[in-house]
């Protein structure tokens, strides 16, 4: 197995971007620390990637943000913590341009515009425009989506996230629980529907027997489901993001109710306002900067390292437990 940047700097007790610096004699290492990782570089047998050294030597400094839709995407803090997280790490070195795939036109991608890409996939249909980036020998890291390919993944487990959610609904004595979706066609509402329903048949309930209602990930969405959702008379909904969640909260208060006195909520995401507004929601933490950034971290190890890792890498979720689901099993007793 050939030697890596990575293999010299366990030895040398530095980091990658040291040895990296040393090797290509750039950066302000001193003299004796250079000598010694060269000396530990060649005792390995290491031998410099040519094709990493020509692919340096003819680059744009271009990284592509694509994301599935910007039209329709979840919700526009998604873009917003997720541009600011990969800046976060590209800093001023690389441009970024943000586009979106539904609006790529197949086969148009030049190698020798784009260093690396990003992207954030939410639809199977993206598949095809990652088999281009990988037909073009551009290095790539895929967010926010477990996928078969060959490339590095960063994701969450939505689906865990989603179950623990409806589980703490559960065992707040919550039965009568109104589902506020997101965009059918999201591989982030199938899984956040399995995550709910798993969790129901786990408790011995059937999935089946809740009322379901789809939005689109926004404010106006989430408050007209809770207004078809109050005619059902739960005790609690179960929204797939906050901002869909924010607007079930102004349904429910116009119709003469309270949260969580009378309908307890929950949402998914924790963005901002869930934590500081006058609501303070109950959710599911789903750090999407941490996630842009780690997708960074991975696609510039690879651009200027020279370092290949295409593991699945999965952050973890966090119920984050506020003031917005009432506990009727202290009620019943």
């Amino acid at each position: 197995m050939a030697v890596t940047i990575k293999d010299i700097a366990k030895m040398a007790g530095v980091s990658y971007s040291t040895v990296s610096r040393a090797l290509n004699g750039i950066g302000t290492e001193n003299t004796e620390s250079r000598k010694k990782i060269l000396k530990i570089a060649e005792q390995m047998g290491y031998v410099p990637n040519q094709a990493a050294i020509n692919l340096k030597k003819s680059r744009s400094y271009m990284i592509g943000l694509y994301f599935s839709t910007i039209s329709k995407m979840s919700s526009p803090f998604v873009l917003h913590d997720v541009l600011t997280g990969v800046y976060s790490i590209t800093g001023s070195k690389y441009n970024v341009v943000v586009k979106g795939i539904d609006m790529h036109e197949t086969g148009t991608l030049n190698p020798s515009n784009l260093d690396g890409v990003i992207v954030l996939s939410q639809r199977d249909e993206d598949m095809v425009f990652m088999n281009e980036v990988l037909s073009k020998n551009i290095p790539m890291v895929v967010i926010c989506r477990a996928v078969d390919i060959d490339a590095p993944n960063v994701t969450t487990d939505e689906a865990h996230a989603m179950e623990r959610a409806m589980d703490y609904l559960l065992e707040n004595g919550h039965r009568n629980i109104g589902i506020i979706e997101g965009n059918p066609g999201l591989d982030s509402s199938r899984l956040r529907r399995r995550g709910w329903r798993s969790s129901m048949r786990n408790h011995g309930l059937d999935p089946d027997s809740l009322p379901v209602i789809s939005g689109n990930y926004r404010y106006a969405s989430g408050y007209s489901a809770a207004k078809q959702l109050l005619s059902y008379h739960p005790t609690a909904m179960l929204s797939y993001n906050d901002e869909m969640a924010f607007g079930a909260r102004t349904a429910i208060t116009e119709s003469g109710l309270t949260v969580p006195g009378d309908v307890s909520l929950i949402g998914f995401d924790n963005w901002d306002m869930s934590g500081y507004s006058d609501m303070h929601l109950t959710t599911v933490e789903r750090n999407m900067g941490e996630i842009a950034k780690e997708g960074a971290r991975v696609l510039l190890r690879r651009l200027d390292e020279g370092i290949t890792d295409n593991r699945r890498i999965y952050l973890k979720n966090k119920l984050i437990i506020r003031d917005t689901v009432k506990n009727l099993n202290l009620i019943e007793s």
